[in-house]
């Protein structure tokens, strides 16, 4: 791929083990905040923020190592906003005018979680942070689109910032999402360099949403 860096480019000392090993630690510490937050919330839906997040964690603990990763610090910079942004979310209480949403919002969170679970799962260990090819998945869920995981988060996230809206958390969930499009896009110009990924972007043609991206 034009433009980007790999394992055998980088400075010896920066090396593919100890970037995950780096990124393990540093998603561990924020999660443990945000489970500190949720505990002292009011809100009642307060915890259904820690599935989604928790999950994550789990598989970035389990995944495989790879030599097939990006070592572009723009892509690391857009992998990291887009995981550690929703981490950030501060639990506020579901405002009135909001709460006939409510069961609309359950149903949101409900769905993207088992659509992001299934889709991890369908992943086990081939799951990633940084753009990086850790083997080709196209069955299941990635029939219907190239990345169901981020597909369940935007469902989540959606259905959170309804039971717990602010200014602040609408900003957190912007910049995150921003940083996701790009990181989409950044991994797909890895994955594109295995013949089986770009058989595979022919096959199935929208990314997120079907009929939209």
């Amino acid at each position: 791929m034009t433009g980007t860096t790999t394992a055998a480019t980088a400075p010896r000392w920066l090396t593919p083990a100890r970037l995950d090993r780096a990124e393990q630690v540093a998603i561990v510490f924020l999660w443990a905040l945000l489970a500190h937050r949720v505990y002292g919330a009011t809100n009642p839906f307060a915890p259904l923020v820690m599935v989604a997040e928790t999950s994550v964690v789990i598989f970035v603990l389990l995944r495989r190592s790879t030599q097939a990763i990006s070592m572009r610090l723009g892509d690391w910079l857009l992998a990291i906003t887009a995981t550690y942004a929703p981490l950030f979310i501060q639990p506020a209480d579901t405002p009135d005018a909001l709460r006939g949403l409510i069961p609309l919002a359950l149903l949101l969170v409900g769905f993207g979680n088992v659509v992001q679970i299934a889709a991890k799962l369908f992943l086990r260990r081939s799951f990633g942070i940084a753009p990086a090819n850790r083997g080709i998945k196209t069955d299941g869920m990635y029939r219907f689109v190239r990345h169901p995981m981020y597909a369940g988060y935007l469902f989540v996230h959606i259905g959170i910032l309804l039971l717990m809206p602010s200014t602040l958390n609408l900003l957190i969930y912007g910049i995150g999402w921003c940083a996701q499009i790009l990181r989409l896009l950044a991994e797909e110009r890895l994955l594109s360099q295995d013949p089986a990924y770009r058989a595979f972007m022919e096959k199935t043609r929208w990314r997120l949403v079907p009929g939209l991206f």
